[in-house]
């Protein structure tokens, strides 16, 4: 589980690079004493003044209704020793399954107040959103769009607007392939940030 002094803020104006380089991330919501939280592969950065996401939501699921409901989500990002958590998070429906209750290593952070949704313990990542409703994208394309409004990183693998995973194997992001199968995120290569394009 991540401690909250290893659990810091990110300045919003750097929040999209948390999922810039495209993790895999952990969506959840609550609503009405209920809470839930799903795998999603497709999920992006979409803006940054102010920051914004995208993360496709299908219909069937129960996390979709909480975040229809309560105009709230966060995600999570979660690392490699979460990838059976993560496996077990994507496999079950929240339909039929009370997750935080049934799946052993599901724990919440509920401490940060931007963030009416739950944080999922253990992650190195959170963006807490607010939803930001277009019915037409989510109704048609199941594209939901979020205003980043906290964000926060584990200080092991995130400082000075970079991650930097050398020597915590452990805690690089997960990028899901299918059926289980993943990523990891690898070396971070500089170039002359100066050159134009």
């Amino acid at each position: 589980m991540t401690s909250s002094r290893l659990r810091q803020p990110v300045p919003l104006d750097r929040a999209t690079r948390l999922i810039n380089h495209g993790p895999t991330v952990l969506v959840s919501a609550r609503h009405g004493g209920r809470s839930n939280v799903m795998a999603a592969a497709w999920n992006m950065a979409l803006d940054f003044a102010p920051p914004k996401v995208a993360v496709v939501i299908d219909k069937a699921t129960f996390t979709r209704g909480l975040i229809e409901a309560s105009g709230h989500f966060a995600l999570s990002v979660p690392c490699r020793a979460q990838a059976a958590l993560t496996t077990a998070i994507g496999g079950v429906s929240g339909q039929t399954v009370d997750k935080p209750a049934t799946l052993p290593g599901l724990a919440w952070i509920d401490d940060e107040p931007a963030s009416p949704a739950p944080l999922v313990a253990g992650c190195v990542a959170w963006l807490a959103c607010r939803l930001l409703p277009e019915p037409h994208i989510q109704q048609t394309y199941d594209l939901f769009l979020g205003e980043v409004v906290g964000a926060w990183a584990d200080t092991r693998v995130y400082s000075d607007g970079r991650w930097h995973f050398d020597g915590h194997d452990e805690l690089r992001t997960l990028h899901h392939v299918a059926g289980g199968h993943y990523l990891l995120a690898g070396a971070a290569v500089g170039t002359d940030a100066g050159a134009a394009g």
